[in-house]
This record gives structure tokens, C-alpha cells and sequence, in this order.
């Protein structure tokens, strides 16, 4: 174990002490002598280690409570980050200064961009992971982090102020309490409880308390959440065996090989850390009927599968594929956990039968017929809260100053909960200074896809990111995530490094100067022919060819380019970053000019504010359905745009709803003087507490 920063504070010792009286309430005061900071983040999983950086990064003092200081940064399940969707997700992350993807860049052992064959807009960044240098990396980076404190500690319960009248009952998050019975107070309290929250692992029909293997469940807290309203779900997820490197026959096997050059997750890497031929290869191997036949006979052992809770549709288990899809060959890709691990991952067979038959199962696969399971799978089904009860910035609508991020609110996989975890605690640390919140929309980022999916339609089953779910993927790319999230970070949230800040404006002034060099460039079609003969260009063309159209044929890119015109394109080829982000920007000029229109009509619906305080079940000059006006009241959402994307709101509901709005805002103004926006629930909330 090595050292805390947390000198001077209590650690809690036991994990199994019963919990406390749930909701301790308190005065607006801490007690003398209690710790007092102003974000306390409870979770060192992948959603807290953000969530705390980002606080820390935006000028907070911040508390970081796990389980245990030694698992920050630990891979509970897949040796992998990134991928179709989740790879936007972490260059997203990276623009606003959060620490997965710079850790990726220096702890990888195989990258990979997933749909190559497709437009860079779908791109999916990959790679496998060295699960022991990343959490070295994590941990490092974490405990140098400025005015950011780690303290070991289960917590069990939330220190609350009493409603103030007039506020809606609302109660104000002011601590917690942990397990010991020692509190902390707090500004902001964000949760990241991953799958903590009454977890119960399962191998077979055996099943027992747990967060994850080897660690306690959060039991506590999961009542006191209950106990104060939240609509709580249940929800399941479940991970692979782990198997002995030496014991697979990986000869008989397709290997892959990782990408030359090999691209970063960072903005600010220049290249990964190791070589690709120092990398090590992943194995793709497929399951066969007898694996089929072995689960099928055995579905009377696995409780797991038996149980109505939700899992996870796009990961399911192999017990969950063989129902679903029975007589099909599934994928099972063989991945290294570390450069020195002995131990493989095998993607694709999360299981929970009983061990030994998990191990029968195995041995029927090719190139497994010999493999030695090290750990068996198994599942873990967890409590999850509705997530249409938290607002865009992630704070709780029933508590203020309290933030949930990760599992907690319905996803799964490592890049959705680091995605919520920045959000959520630069808005912890915004709530702290009564600043406005940082809310990233759906038209800005595959973040705000993300938080809008989650806070308008709620889920009922682990939700995982996909590019099919952003509307505008062509302007959402991987490639201009700085560009659309780093001046924002910077100027609205102060998460951003001056450094990184100063590398985005290089990048944003070099975009510039480079695309109006290209569009300044023009040639007839027959000369340009001549200097770039590898480029199909029909010499029919009566009208001048830009560079820029030249760039956009499949065979030609910058290098190319400057060796026919050096002067003035030979300079933007010594940036590699540089030269492909031109080349994107050419091949998706004309489809962004209208993608940008559709864009601006998305954010003028999304400008329009509805009433915080609007009560939809009340209301009776407005005609709506009773069904429409219980999802808008549970929903709660910010805006019409919002709004529309309810599943059950009608767009005759919407337009009903939008000359309500605009009536009563007419109305004001003849009250009040001109009108208003409604205020941010925010600002609202300022108010209140003043």
C-alpha cells in the first residue's frame, strides 16, 4: 500500500460494520474538527478518477473516498479502451484535459483504429491496455494531482440540510458519513459507485455480497438514496474467465497485428510509448456447437441468465448469445493483459456457469483445448437510478449539490463512465463557486449525445455509445474534438491546462491558414493531371480545380499534394496531426455546410427554456395528454429540444407546448417588463440558497 495524501484524516478500517441511520441531517455548518473540502467524489473507479482530477483541475480542494487506494486505476473488467463510439468518447474526454486517454497512450501494448474501411467520422480508436501500468500510470498521476486528497473509506451515508421553505422540498447535500461513523462535509458530493450499490456477484447458483470480486458492496448508501426518493433500478453485467497464456495453442490461431504508425488517444501525444513491433498481437477464435450444447444443458445452474434483470444487449454473455442467436459461430478474440501477464482475456465468452463447467466449456474451443482457467467469470448485479432524475450538468434533481456519474446512471464500459465523471466534477467544482454549469449538447459531442440520451429517455438497460446514435456524426469526428471542447473547457470551466489550450489554438490557427492555402490554389483540370497523375481527375473540367478539391480524391493527401505545389503546402506536412486532419476536412467540406444548417435549426429549438419550476400535471391551458404530461413531469427536461426527443411526446405536444412557453413569456412581458429566459436551474438554485 503505498502512502496517502490524506495526512491528518480518518481511514476507515472495516468494511463490514453495519450501516447508519440513513439521511443524517445537519446545519448549514460543519462540525469543529471535521474534514471540510469542497467536492468529495466517493469512487476511485474510472467515472471517480475523473470526476476528482476534474474538480481538482477546475481550482476545488477535493476528497477522493474508495474502497481501497490500491485498486484507483484497476481495469475491473476489459484490458481495453476505446472502440466503435467509445473511442469518440475518449478523444472527447482528452479535450477537456481528463487523464484516460494520455494514461492509454502510456500504457498500451496493441493499437488499433476499428473501421478503417469507413470515413474518418466513424473511426473507432482502440487499444489493448497493460492492466498493471495503467494503474501505476492512474495512481501516479492522481496523487500528484494539486489540491487533490485520496482517503481510503466506505461510505455509508449523506449528510443533508433540511428542505428551506419554498424551495420545493429540495434538501442540500453537505458530506457523507462514513462507515467508521467519522464524517466529511462537503460543497459538492459527487457519487460514482460503479457497481457497488447492493452488488451481488454469481458463479452458477452461488451468490454473495460484492461490488466486484474481492471487495464489499455499498449497502448504506444504496438505502439512503431509496430512502430519499430515487426511482432505483437493477441492472446486470458479467465478465469472462481469465486464462493462462501458456496453456493456449495460439499457432492454430489469425492473429492481428496493431497499427504502423499507431495513433494516440491524446491530442498531446505525438505517438505512443511503444513501438508496434514491440507490441503484442491479439487472437480471434470462434465457439462451436458444443460450446452451444454444454450451456444449453446447463441453464439450470446459472441463476444469472435466469433472472429478469436487464444485461447489457451489445456485450452479452455468451449464455445470452446461444439463446439469441442459436447455431451461429460467436467470436471469441484471445487479448494479452499485460506485457508481462501470464493471464489472456478472452473478449466475446463472458459466462457465469459453475467453474468447472465454464472450464469444459472452454477446452471445445480451438486453439483452448488445453487452456487453464485461472479465475473463473462471473456476473454482478448492481443498483442503478433512473438517470431522467439527474440534470444535463449530472447534478440530482432532488438534491442539490449531489452528482452522480458512471454506472450509477445506467452505462456501462470504462469510456461512458470517464465521459459522465469529467462533467460531473467540473460541475461539482462550478456549483462550488455558484458559476453556471458546463453542459456539453448533443450538437457539440458525442458527451453530450450521451448525457441527452440519458436524462431525456432514461434506460432500462446498460447503455453503451455507438456513432449510430449521434445525429451529427460527420461534425462529431475524433479528429476535431479539441477544436469544439478545448476552447470551451478552458474559457467556461477552467479544466483545461494553459498547455493544452495553447497546443489547440496551434492546431485551430495552422487548420485555418491550411484550408485557405488549398482554397487559393487553382489549376485547370489537365494541369493538375500533369502534377498529380495519381489522382483520377477528368480533364473535361472547363472550370479552375482548388487544391482543396484535388485533396478530396481517395489517392491524394498532403504529402502528395506538397510535392506538386511546395510552396505554400510543404510546411503543413511536417505535422503529421496536421496533414490527416486536413485531408478530413477536405473529404467532408461539402456535407458539413449542410449538416451545419441542421445543426444551427437543433440549437435554436435547444435555446428555448422551459420554466424549472413548470408543473406540467397542473397546468390547464395546454393541450396535452395525461400520458404526455407524466413523462414531461418525471423527465423534467431543460428545453423543447429536449423535450421532443421523448419517446411518447408527440410533435403536436411539442407545438402545444412551445405557444404555452411562448404565451406565458408574453404574458411576463407585459408584467414585467421585457422577457426573460428562464433561469438555469442553477442559477435558480443560487438563489435559493442566498
Amino acid at each position: 500500500m503505498f502512502p496517502l495524501r490524506a495526512r491528518g484524516l480518518r481511514v476507515a478500517a472495516s468494511l463490514s460494520r453495519q450501516h447508519l441511520p440513513s439521511a443524517r441531517l445537519s446545519g448549514d455548518g460543519a462540525a469543529p474538527g471535521c474534514p471540510h473540502f469542497d467536492v468529495v467524489v466517493v469512487g476511485g473507479g474510472h467515472a471517480g478518477t475523473e470526476a476528482a482530477a476534474a474538480a481538482a483541475r477546475c481550482g476545488s480542494r477535493t476528497l477522493l473516498l474508495t474502497h481501497r487506494a490500491d485498486t484507483i486505476g484497476q481495469m475491473s473488467c476489459n484490458p481495453s479502451f476505446g472502440g466503435i463510439g467509445k473511442g469518440h468518447l475518449m478523444r472527447e474526454v482528452d479535450a477537456l484535459d481528463g487523464l484516460c486517454s494520455r494514461i492509454c497512450d502510456q500504457s498500451g501494448v496493441h493499437y488499433k483504429v476499428l473501421n478503417r474501411r469507413k470515413g474518418p467520422a466513424v473511426w473507432g480508436l482502440r487499444a489493448q491496455i497493460d492492466r498493471k501500468l495503467y494503474k501505476q500510470n492512474m495512481q501516479r498521476e492522481i496523487l500528484s494531482t494539486p489540491l487533490l486528497t485520496v482517503q481510503e473509506g466506505a461510505v455509508e451515508d449523506l449528510i443533508l440540510t433540511e428542505p428551506e421553505p419554498g424551495h420545493a422540498g429540495k434538501c442540500r447535500v453537505r458530506g457523507v458519513v462514513l462507515v467508521d461513523g467519522s464524517t466529511v462535509h462537503a460543497e459538492s458530493v459527487v457519487l460514482t459507485t460503479g457497481t457497488f450499490l447492493r452488488g451481488l456477484v454469481v458463479i452458477g447458483l452461488e451468490m454473495h455480497p460484492a461490488g466486484r470480486l474481492g471487495d464489499q458492496p455499498s449497502v448504506g448508501l444504496a438505502q439512503t438514496l431509496e430512502k430519499l426518493g430515487f426511482v432505483v433500478g437493477r441492472l446486470k453485467t458479467g465478465t469472462p474467465p481469465r486464462l493462462a497464456r501458456d496453456s493456449i495453442d495460439f499457432s492454430v490461431l489469425k492473429a492481428q497485428t496493431p497499427d504502423d504508425p499507431s495513433v494516440p488517444f491524446s491530442f498531446l501525444s505525438e505517438t505512443v510509448w511503444i513501438k508496434p513491433e514491440d507490441q503484442l498481437p491479439c487472437h480471434l477464435t470462434h465457439t462451436n456447437p458444443r460450446v452451444d450444447a454444454i450451456i444449453l444443458e446447463n441453464l439450470h445452474l446459472n441463476s444469472h441468465v435466469r433472472e429478469t434483470t436487464k444485461g447489457p444487449r451489445y456485450c452479452p454473455s455468451i449464455e445470452s448469445k446461444v439463446l439469441r442467436f442459436p447455431n451461429r459461430m460467436h467470436q471469441v478474440w484471445l487479448e494479452p493483459e499485460g506485457l508481462d501477464s501470464d493471464l489472456v482475456y478472452p473478449q466475446g465468452l463472458s459466462v457465469t456457469l459453475p467453474a468447472e463447467l465454464q472450464e469444459k466449456m472452454i477446452t471445445c474451443i480451438r486453439g483452448l483445448e488445453k487452456a487453464r482457467v485461472v479465475q473463473p467469470g462471473y456476473g454482478v448485479q448492481y443498483d442503478y437510478l433512473d438517470p431522467r432524475q439527474i440534470t444535463p450538468s449530472l447534478e440530482t434533481r432532488l438534491v442539490q449539490r449531489l452528482f452522480f456519474a458512471g454506472q450509477i446512471n445506467g452505462t456501462t464500459g470504462y469510456e461512458e463512465a470517464a465521459a459522465q465523471g469529467v462533467i460531473a466534477g467540473v460541475n461539482a467544482s462550478l456549483r462550488v463557486r455558484c458559476r453556471p454549469p458546463f453542459i456539453v449538447s448533443r450538437t457539440e459531442g458525442y458527451i453530450g449525445v450521451l448525457i441527452d440520451d440519458l436524462t431525456t429517455h432514461g434506460t432500462s438497460e446498460p447503455y453503451r455509445m455507438f456513432t449510430s446514435r449521434a445525429e451529427f456524426r460527420l461534425s462529431l469526428r475524433p479528429d476535431n474534438a479539441d477544436s469544439r471542447l478545448t476552447f470551451r473547457g478552458y474559457k467556461d470551466a477552467g479544466c483545461v491546462s494553459q498547455q493544452r489550450y495553447d497546443r489547440a489554438a496551434w492546431m485551430k490557427t495552422s487548420l485555418e491558414e491550411g484550408l485557405s492555402a488549398l482554397e487559393s490554389i487553382e489549376f485547370s483540370s489537365t494541369k493538375w493531371k500533369k502534377l498529380v497523375p495519381q489522382a483520377s481527375i477528368s480533364t473535361s473540367r472547363s472550370d479552375p480545380v482548388r487544391a482543396l478539391d484535388v485533396l478530396k480524391y481517395e489517392e491524394v493527401d498532403m504529402e502528395l499534394l506538397a510535392q506538386a505545389v511546395p510552396d505554400p503546402l510543404a510546411k503543413y506536412t511536417e505535422c503529421r496531426e496536421l496533414a490527416e486532419r486536413l485531408k478530413i476536412e477536405a473529404s467532408y467540406e461539402s456535407v458539413l455546410l449542410h449538416q451545419q444548417e441542421e445543426i444551427k435549426e437543433v440549437q435554436r429549438d435547444e435555446a428555448l427554456q422551459l420554466p424549472e419550476d413548470l408543473d406540467y400535471m397542473s397546468v390547464t391551458d395546454v393541450s396535452l395528454s395525461h400520458e404526455v404530461r407524466e413523462k414531461l413531469h418525471f423527465s423534467r427536461p431543460q428545453t423543447i429540444g429536449a423535450a421532443s426527443r421523448i419517446p411518447g411526446v408527440t410533435p403536436a405536444a411539442i407545438v402545444n407546448l412551445l405557444k404555452f412557453v411562448k404565451a406565458t413569456q408574453q404574458r411576463q412581458a407585459v408584467t414585467n417588463g421585457p422577457p426573460r429566459t428562464a433561469p438555469h436551474s442553477h442559477d435558480a438554485s443560487k438563489r435559493q440558497e442566498l
